[in-house]
């Protein structure tokens, strides 16, 4: 059940919005954040399993700061991916061999 606001007290909530909202334009601007550059991360994979292979992913900025647009080997992999579905893939990409004890 709600209770009723009197009028005194709504005319106080009122003038104490407006108090907060001078504050905030009267006073200094926030600082916001440097612009995230466009290749934000690098990772290098070096196969030397069967010969020297190398791959190369490419994380690029997207409209979201936790979300990377991911190139591999200069060709698109995926538009918008999160890092732990970026490391899954790469998981997923290099499965298991045989171990061969000599």
């Amino acid at each position: 059940m709600a209770y009723r606001v009197s009028e005194k007290r709504r005319k106080q909530l009122a003038r104490m919005r407006e108090a907060k909202e001078r504050l905030r334009l009267n006073g200094p601007q926030p600082d916001y954040a440097e612009p995230l550059p466009e290749l934000r991360k690098r990772i290098t994979v070096t196969d030397f399993d069967f010969g020297e292979v190398t791959h190369t992913l490419e994380l690029y900025r997207t409209d979201r700061v936790d979300c990377y647009l991911v190139k591999v080997d200069g060709k698109p992999w995926k538009a918008r991916i999160g890092m732990s579905r970026i490391l899954a893939g790469l998981r997923k990409s290099m499965p298991r061999l045989a171990s061969s004890i000599d």
